[in-house]
This record gives structure tokens, sequence and C-alpha cells, in this order.
């Protein structure tokens, strides 16, 4: 411990002698001045709650889509309803607030003229009537006069209707066929059909039972055949969990769940045709599908052929493979094979009217952009182009031949993760920017599709919302201005954005960062990254950001960033491509230059002093960058990370660790590294975890008690997936304040923290 303690004081010194060699003192305060910040980052936390209005706007449109109505929610949740007309484009208040109140008064509804809380509101007649729902009543109000009257009961908003979905659905599209003859059915596994007409019914098949049944069976057009499969189904294994303290019980309560980890089985699903006249099945003469669900079969050509699509497990190879009924024989209409991953959840496919054509995404030419397929011989046209990447598809009008798609890096000069939206069309020709001003866009249509309104914004710069038209791309009015005006009277920024370059010396990473508002360019402030490296999305906000964690916890003292570094998506296919079989990466080594790059321009960063926290994939990375970064991080707090890629899930696990299950998971296994920890750790778990198992904490905690190592432990009872919740949050700012600031935090089982509130709150005034 003395040794511990020694080179612990000795780090310190060095770390203060490079701090004042570089003109910069070490923040260090005292523990009165540090129970101050609490005191301080409390009230900022809940002065900075609702303090920034107009953000967005919901347009409801009428039915003639020439207006819209919305609502904004000011100040003190004071109601602002808005009526626009399209056609002249003027905007105005939907009603006078005023008089609708002593309308409703007349006939004995007694209404907030502030805050009426209308629902299913319908403007009718041009403006001249307008009827809604208040108080469980439908009220209709004439705009001229104000006379209201009640016309009946209002009901509960209805719920989106859930789509009815089952995995092994025997027919996906209805079991009668086209031509309305004939009916088909299940019975102990194996298909019948019998006549609609009335009839002795047909057995197809013979070999079906209750575990190997046939299904996802599909109609031609001309209703003489069904393609389906013979499904022999898996039955996942469970993972358990213990739920410890529950009400009303003296023992732990055991519960489990079917869970698929990396190498596990697959069901099996063998094609075959059904021949209605013939009254036989044959197997189509073809591999099975032994990966993901049964895929859809897009009969074309009145049902000489149909196709479907097929990845192959480890996400290496993409087919869409057509089969000839007649000739049983099948051809690859695509075959697309990569040395890395085909990103499956990203892997858009749409087919056109009459599947004779389809549009699909690929980056096989190094970005993510759209193709036209000719199903018929295969031929593939490239309908986007460029160092940029199609983020998704909006809709595709196959009558103008036209796709509406978002994508990000179009624009130079701009961050490359922010979002616009286009227009082309399926030659490639005609693109349309219907989104040009710089800002992270998010768009919504009117159902007819002429109009959009369309809010764009920065992570330091508040969002408009605009109304835009969509033939032309063409702003037509300004809705709303974000006002921020409440927000800036907190003396609290938004982050800043800052970008450096990665490992190879030409890849600009993007992050941002938080400081403390009160911060003092004098002193040297230890570093927080709030880390989440999974491959499968990019994580730095880039809409405006008033406030946060980060910056709660920067208030502390703390200069607390984020970054995408290589490895996460949505930048090209080399960049991505770090993260394959080698998710430990998480783009450390981009990571690590962006901070040094950030305290070689702000000499207040102290790079010296780095820790960093993370959540599921972010508590893998945060315990990650303790064992194989100790150079560099110091400090981590990671929450339920999937710490060993064995496991964890295995359709997240096998897209990037790839199939099957070699080496090279155990090497980068957290659990398999534990002996590595130098910093200092606190694991974070909650014991009803359903989405990482639990025990992939706990194999950790195990590894580093046999290496005989320190680290802080908190397993959450009754907790699922988080961070913790509200108890775990204030032990990870509690253990980086310790541990980073080298002061002991509040005491928690005294009133010391209560006391000091009692005196200190009154200090803090923003106003």
């Amino acid at each position: 411990m003395r040794r511990k303690l020694a080179l612990l004081s000795a780090a310190v010194f060095a770390s203060v002698c490079f701090a004042v060699a570089q003109g910069q003192t070490r923040f260090q305060p005292t523990h009165e001045e540090m129970l101050n910040r609490y005191i301080r980052a409390a009230v900022i936390d809940s002065i900075t709650k609702n303090v920034v209005f107009k953000t967005a706007v919901a347009a409801n449109w009428q039915t003639d889509g020439q207006a819209f109505w919305y609502r904004n929610l000011l100040k003190d949740s004071v109601q602002e309803y808005i009526y626009v007309e399209v056609k002249r484009l003027v905007k105005q208040p939907l009603f006078d607030r005023q008089r609708l109140a002593a309308g409703l008064q007349a006939i004995g509804i007694k209404a907030d003229s502030l805050r009426p809380s209308l629902t299913d509101i319908e403007v009718v007649s041009k403006k001249k009537l307008l009827r809604f729902t208040i108080q469980k009543q439908i009220v209709e109000c004439d705009l001229s006069s104000y006379v209201c009257t009640a016309t009946g009961a209002g009901t509960a908003t209805a719920e989106t209707p859930r789509r009815n979905f089952q995995r092994n659905n025997a027919f996906p599209d209805g079991a009668i066929s086209p031509d309305k003859k004939w009916e088909a059915y299940l019975e102990k596994g194996n298909l019948f059909i019998k006549p609609v007409a009335g009839g002795e019914p047909v057995s197809l098949t013979a070999d079906g039972t209750a575990d190997k049944p046939y299904g996802a069976l599909r109609w031609s057009p001309d209703s003489k055949y069904l393609a389906g499969y013979h499904m022999a189904v898996v039955k996942d294994d469970p993972v358990y969990y213990i739920l410890s303290s529950e009400d009303n019980t003296t023992r732990g309560q055991l519960r489990s769940q079917p869970y698929k980890q990396p190498g596990d089985p697959w069901s099996v699903y063998t094609p075959f045709i059904f021949d209605v006249e013939a009254k036989k099945g044959t197997r189509i003469n073809t591999e099975a599908i032994d990966f993901l669900t049964p895929p859809q079969q897009r009969w074309r050509d009145g049902g000489k052929y149909f196709s479907y699509e097929k990845a192959d497990r480890g996400h290496q190879r993409f087919r869409i493979i057509e089969v000839d009924i007649k000739n049983n024989i099948t051809r690859d209409v695509v075959d697309e094979k990569v040395s890395t991953f085909i990103y499956q959840n990203r892997n858009y496919v749409k087919y056109l009217p009459g599947n004779e054509q389809l549009i699909r995404t690929s980056e096989k030419d190094g970005w993510r952009h759209l193709y036209l397929v000719d199903v018929a011989s295969g031929k593939e046209q490239q309908i986007t182009k460029g160092e940029w990447v199609v983020r998704g598809i909006d809709s595709v009008d196959d009558v103008k031949k036209e796709i509406w798609f978002s994508a990000s890096g179009m624009n130079n000069g701009e961050d490359p993760y922010n979002i616009h939206y286009y227009r082309i069309g399926f030659d490639g020709k005609r693109l349309i920017s219907l989104t040009p001003d710089r800002g992270n866009h998010t768009v919504v249509f009117s159902k007819d599709k002429a109009f959009f309104t369309d809010t764009y914004s920065e992570v330091n710069i508040a969002p408009k919302t605009t109304l835009g038209r969509t033939a032309d791309g063409k702003q037509l009015l300004l809705l709303e201005h974000a006002d921020t005006s409440l927000y800036k009277r907190t003396r609290v920024s938004p982050p800043e954005v800052f970008v450096a370059k990665g490992r190879d010396g030409k890849t600009d990473i993007w992050g941002i960062i938080s400081r403390p508002s009160d911060f003092d360019p004098s002193k040297k402030y230890p570093v927080l990254e709030n880390i989440y490296a999974g491959p499968h999305d990019s994580f730095v906000p880039k809409s405006f950001t008033p406030y946060s964690e980060m910056q709660s916890l920067a208030e502390l003292g703390f200069i607390v960033v984020m970054i995408d570094g290589m490895g996460t998506a949505n930048r090209s296919k080399a960049f991505h491509d770090v993260c394959w079989q080698n998710i430990a990466d998480a783009g450390f080594p981009d990571r690590i230059l962006w901070i040094k790059a950030l305290a070689q321009k702000y000499q207040y960063v102290d790079a010296e002093r780095v820790g960093l926290y993370g959540t599921s994939a972010g508590g893998q990375s945060t315990l990650g960058a303790l064992l194989f970064h100790p150079e560099f991080y110091k400090a981590g707090v990671a929450a339920c990370g999937c710490h060993d890629n064995r496991v964890d899930k295995q359709w997240w696990n096998e897209q990037w660790m790839g199939y099957p299950v070699g080496k090279h998971y155990a090497d980068q296994s957290n659990v398999t590294n534990a002996a590595k920890l130098q910093g200092d750790l606190l694991l974070i778990v909650g014991e009803a975890d359903t989405n990482v198992p639990p025990e992939s904490t706990y194999r950790v905690a195990d590894a580093l008690i046999k290496a005989q190592k320190d680290f802080d432990f908190l397993a959450v009872p009754g907790m699922g997936h988080s961070d913790g919740g509200s108890y775990g949050r204030t032990r990870k700012r509690d253990f980086f304040v310790k541990h980073l600031i080298g002061i002991e935090p509040p005491s928690r089982n005294t009133s010391e923290l209560s006391r000091f509130k009692e005196t200190g709150r009154e200090r803090w005034s923003f106003e």
C-alpha cells in the first residue's frame, strides 16, 4: 500500500510539475470547494430543464394539403396553437385564446386560456369552424363568433396499431390463392390445399412435423404454385438471471430467456416449390438457408420465376437468387462478396411493382450508395456516387422514377455526419437538394409529399424550422426559430465542435467538448470521455444539445468529450472496416490523438489525467481502454458492458467479429485480459439485464479477483440494461472526483452534503 501511495504521489507531483511548466495551475479544489461544486452542478441541472422552446414543428396537415396547424409549448407550459396557409404563406394563431376560453365557459367547460390542452383538432371549412376534443368532450366552435357546441363524448386517441408479426407465419400474404379457387393450410406441419368451393383436401407433403414443419408459403400470381420452405426450427438455449430483492419473497427469483450467442445454431430453411396441378412438392435445386429468418419470395413474369434474398452467415456474402420454376434451376441476380462485412441492418432492397426491377444499397465502391437492378438480366446501374453516404431511403416513386433519400457528407466544408435530404431520378440525374442549409436536418413530408417541414440545427446552434416545397426544394416560410433567451440566462454553453486528424494523419475525426460553465483558463482540468464505439452507428450528437449529462459532469470540474473514432458507421467503408474482427480497437488510436490535439490547442485540458465512462458497448470499451491503453486512460466506469463478445448477443457480435467464432474473440475479451488492469475501475451491472447477460460483468469481476486486482463493483438489484440509474450516476461522479481530481467526494452516509446545501444553495443565482 505504501508503495502504491508513493507511486501515486509521484504521479501527481509529475503532473503538477508539467502543468506549472506549461504556465497552468492544476485544478485542485479543497473538499469544501468540491462540495460547493456538487451543489452548483445540481442547481444548474435544475435551471437548465425546459428552457429552450420552439425547437421543432409537428405539422398536422388538413385533408386538402393546403394548410396545417401545430402547437408550441412555451415557458410555464403555455400552449401556442399556430395555423399555416400554404397558398398565401400566412402564419397566424389558430384561434384567439381568450375568446375560445370564454366560448367554452359558456357551455360549462372551464378551460385555461393559456393551457387549453386540445386534442384531435380539425380545421373545417377553411378555418371557419374548429373541431377538437377537450376534457373528454368533442366540441365545435365557430371561429367567427366563438359560439361553441358540445357534440358528444370524446374517445381516447387510438394508439398506433402494431404489426401482428409472427416469426414463422405459415402464409404471410394469405392462404387463399389469387384466383380464389384454393385454400392452403397446415396440419401437423404438413401442407394441404382444398378447393374453396368445396371438395376433398389434397396433401402436398407427408414428412412435416411439429419440429420440422413447412411454412413461409406464398402463392404465385397465377395460382399455379406455392413457394415455401421445409423448416428445421432451432430452439435457442436460455440465459439466466436472478432477481434478488423481489417484494414479498424470501428467495431469489430465477428468470431466463432464449438467447442466441455467437456460434449458436440457426434454424434451417430448405426452399420448395409446390405444383397445384401436379399435387406435389419439389425441393429447389439450391442450398438451404441456414442464417436469419426465411426470406420472402418475390414472383415475377406472371409466376414463372421467384427470387429471394440470402445473407451468408459471417456477413461476407449477400445474394438475390432467382428460381426458374419450370426447370428448377437458380441463378444469382446479385452476388456481392466482401473480405470484411456487409452491414445487414442497412442492406436496403426495394422491389418495384412487378418485381422486374429493384433498388438496393451497396458499399462496393467504398461508400454506401443506391443501385438500380434489372432482375431478368442482373444488370446493375449505379444511381448515386461520390465520397458521401446514403443514410436512408424515405420513399421510391416508381411512376416518376424518383427516389427520396437522406445522405451525409455531400456538402463540402460541413460536418460530414450532418444529414440532408435529396431527390434523384432512377438514372442518377436530376439530383435536387431539398435542405441546402448548413446543419443536421429532420424532414417530415406532407401526405401528398408536395411540401415538407425541415428542422435543422447544429450541436451548438439552435434549430430553425422552415416550410419547403418538394418540387424544387425552395424554402417558402420560416415557421420557428428556437427561443433560447431563457437558456442563455443560465450562462451555460452548448458543446463545442472539435476536429483533429486520425491515426492515418489524413482523416478528420469529429467530436465535441463540454467545459465547466465557470472554467478558469489558467487551470488544467482532467478529461472525461463519454464513450460509445459500437460499430452499428455514429454517436456524437449533431443536433442542438443545450444541456446533457456531459455538461453536468463538467460542472464538477472536468473537460468532458465525446468522439466518433474509426470503426463506427456513417463514413466511408474503409473508416467502418477498422472494426472488423477488431472491436477491441474501438477507435482508440484516433481518440487518443484527438484528446492530445485538444490539449495542444487548449492548455487547460490535462491530457495526463484522462478517464472515461460508457454503457453496454461503451462499458466494454471503457474497460478495454484501461486494459489495452493504460498509458493514457487512468480511470473508468464501465456499466453493463459486453465484456466478452462470446457471451453477448449473436446478431450484433457476429456482424462485426465474424463467424466462425475464432481465437480473436478470446484475444480481445476483457475477461481474458483482465489481469492487465492498471487504472482505477468501477464496474456497474443491473442484475435483471436482458440485453447483455449480467454474467458478462461477473466474469470480469471473477477474473480481476483471481488476478488480485483492486476495483470497485456495483450490482443494482432489479435493474435492467442501464448505467445504474440515478444511484449509478451518483457513484460515477464520486468515483471520478476521487480518482481524477483527487478529492474525497461528499459523505453520503452523514448529513455533510445536506448541511452544506442548506447554507450553500442560496449562493448560486443565475438570473
